[in-house]
């Protein structure tokens, strides 16, 4: 009785309807052994979240000139911003209980081994988009969850284990830092978003759910003359408005943060398009199999859309290597099987 007269009713409400994430992943998954693994890592996630949001908003501060490049060279060839680091290291600390074996990120050469009775790989981009840091563009963090398969401990034989399929993802999901700290997740069961609203994340009345057809597109422009025919076609396609093959007119869209882009897509539908190209180090695409594309892709499926290389499922592809690039087309369903329907 004395928190109703203390406390705002709309925190009143929430307490009762139970709508924080950490009650969604009790209801939605089942909580055997497995299940309560997979809700506590997405928990602690959720925390470095948080931890990560903060040093965000302290960027560009004299003391806090977390954008600028530390000199290093990560695994996948990028310059490291600190934040980069900042963020891996809060994820890290965050995933240091019993239900992780082995973490693999993005900026790190293999696997860091964590608990040797865990039954749960995470693999994850720590900042996504962080070249947009000190633009003040939403960056974000993607994650993906996979079972433990091996029983040894050691990182060869669970560098095994993170290459599965992403078809056998148990979770996914990616945090964006912008406006609003705000989180997309799947545990297999369709998709959901969530707010951080102080210390909690809240479940939005807003599900992510992917309309068939759409009318916007997401692609950088500018690197038009390396594409090959067959993105060519499809832009052009887009770009002819109502008097060409498509029959419609769009909007282009383009952040240049995955994260930020992805967002939208799942909230007003569309295409999005990070294609393989001519250039140099392109031409088996640039996004990463197991960081970006396969838990984007996992979420796209399960919010009724669809993910592709061009050819195969995102999901379906056996990554060869850790850092393995591939071309990434996810959106509404329609738009993207007339990508694929043209000619290479």
């Amino acid at each position: 009785l004395l928190k109703f007269f203390r406390a705002p009713f709309f925190e009143i409400w929430r307490d009762i309807v139970g709508d924080r994430l950490e009650h969604y992943l009790s209801q939605s998954i089942k909580q055997d052994e497995l299940g309560v693994s997979i809700k506590n890592t997405i928990l602690s996630l959720s925390n470095a979240s948080k931890k990560i949001a903060k040093s965000l908003a302290k960027n560009g501060l004299p003391e806090n000139q977390l954008g600028t490049q530390v000199g290093d060279i990560n695994s996948d060839g990028d310059t490291q911003k600190a934040l980069d680091l900042i963020a891996d290291e809060k994820i890290v600390t965050a995933l240091k209980n019993k239900n992780v074996v082995a973490y693999f990120s993005e900026e790190q050469e293999s696997a860091l081994l964590l608990h040797p009775e865990g039954n749960l790989i995470v693999c994850a981009d720590p900042l996504d988009g962080s070249s947009n840091i000190d633009n003040n563009t939403s960056v974000g963090t993607i994650f993906s969850i996979l079972p433990r398969k091996t029983e040894v401990f050691e990182a060869e034989q669970l560098l095994r284990d993170a290459l599965q399929s992403g078809i056998n993802q148990l979770a996914s999901g990616f945090f964006v830092y912008g406006p609003q700290t705000s989180l997309i997740l799947t545990t297999g069961k369709g998709a959901a978003a969530f707010l951080l609203d102080k210390e909690e994340f809240f479940k939005m009345e807003w599900e992510p759910n992917l309309p068939t057809k759409a009318s916007q597109f997401a692609i950088n422009m500018s690197n038009m003359r390396f594409w090959s025919q067959r993105t060519r076609s499809y832009i052009q396609s887009c770009l002819d408005g109502t008097e060409g093959t498509f029959a419609k007119n769009y909007n282009m869209r383009w952040c240049g943060s995955l994260v930020a882009d992805a967002w939208r897509i799942f909230r007003e539908g569309g295409i999005f398009l990070y294609p393989e190209d001519k250039r140099d180090n392109y031409n088996e695409g640039r996004l990463r199999l197991v960081y970006e594309a396969n838990p984007l892709s996992f979420l796209v499926e399960q919010a009724g859309g669809r993910a592709t290389d061009g050819t195969t499922d995102i999901l379906n592809i056996q990554p060869g290597s850790l850092h393995q690039r591939v071309p990434l087309i996810f959106g509404s369903e329609e738009e993207v099987i007339k990508y694929e329907s043209l000619n290479k």
